[in-house]
C-alpha cells in the first residue's frame, strides 16, 4: 500500500516529532518536518505532499501567509491543509478558514483526534467522485463546476476550495435539505468528528460572497441547509 505523504510545518521540534511518530506508527503515512514558513513553501515545490499540518506561529513566514500563498499556486490550490495553533478564538478560526484551510486544530490537542482528522481528509481526497453537478445557471448565479468558475450577475467571484465544494454539493442536492452532519461527511470527509460550527462559518462566508445569489441558500432551522432553484 502506498503511503500518504504528510508535511508537518512546526517549529517546536518535540511537538513535530510526536505528530510524526503518531502518524507513521499506523504504517500508512510518511511524514516530513520543516520548521519555518519559507521552508514549507520550498518543500511543497520540491516534493508536493498529500496533506499539510501547518502551525500558525512560525519563524520567517507565518502559517496564515503560507496558506494564502499556497492557495494562489496552481500546484497547491487544492492541497489539503490542517492548521495547528495555540490560538483558539473564533476570529482566528474564521481567518484560517477564509485563507483556505480545510480544518483547524487548537493546542493542546489530542493526538488521536488529530490522527482521525488527517485520515478523514485523506479519505475524502482519495474517495471516488460522487455524481456531481457539472454546471448551474440561475437568475443571478452561473457556475461551471468542471471549469471551477463561478460568477454572480456576470462578475466572477473567488471561492476557497471548501466553499466551492460546499456550493457544488448544495447545488447537486438543490431543493433538498442537507443536514450539517451530511455536509461534514460529504464535503469535509468527517463522520461527526468535528463541530458543525465549521459548516455554519463556511455557509455564512459563501452566502456573503454570492451576494444577490446568497439568498438561494436557505437555513432550515434545526435541520440544515437547502439550495433553492
Amino acid at each position: 500500500m502506498q503511503k500518504h505523504r504528510v508535511l508537518i510545518v512546526e517549529d517546536e521540534q518535540d511537538i513535530a516529532g510526536l505528530i510524526k511518530h503518531t502518524l507513521e506508527r499506523s504504517g500508512n503515512a510518511e511524514a516530513e518536518i520543516v520548521g519555518s514558513g519559507d521552508a514549507a513553501l520550498k518543500a511543497v515545490t520540491a516534493r508536493p505532499p498529500d496533506l499539510i499540518i501547518l502551525d500558525l506561529n512560525l519563524p520567517v513566514l507565518g502559517g496564515l501567509e503560507v496558506c494564502r500563498l499556497l492557495r494562489q499556486r496552481s500546484d497547491a490550490r487544492h492541497l489539503p491543509i490542517i492548521m495547528l495553533t495555540a490560538k483558539s478564538s473564533e476570529s482566528d478560526r474564521v481567518t484560517g478558514l477564509e485563507m483556505g484551510a480545510d480544518d483547524y486544530v487548537t493546542k493542546p490537542f489530542s493526538l488521536r483526534e488529530l490522527t482521525a482528522r488527517v485520515k478523514a481528509v485523506l479519505r475524502r481526497a482519495a474517495a471516488p467522485e460522487e455524481r456531481q453537478a457539472a454546471a448551474y445557471t440561475g437568475t443571478h448565479l452561473v457556475a461551471d463546476f468542471d471549469a471551477v468558475a463561478v460568477a454572480v450577475d456576470g462578475e466572477p467571484i473567488k471561492l476557497t476550495r471548501r466553499e466551492f465544494e460546499l456550493l457544488r454539493y448544495l447545488v447537486q442536492n438543490k431543493n433538498r435539505v442537507v443536514s450539517r452532519d451530511r455536509l461534514l461527511e460529504r464535503v469535509w470527509g468527517y463522520d461527526r468528528l468535528v463541530e458543525t460550527r465549521s459548516v455554519d462559518v463556511h455557509v455564512g462566508r459563501l452566502r456573503q460572497k454570492l451576494g444577490t445569489a446568497g439568498t438561494q441558500i436557505e437555513t432550515s432551522i434545526g435541520l440544515g441547509y437547502r439550495f433553492i432553484d
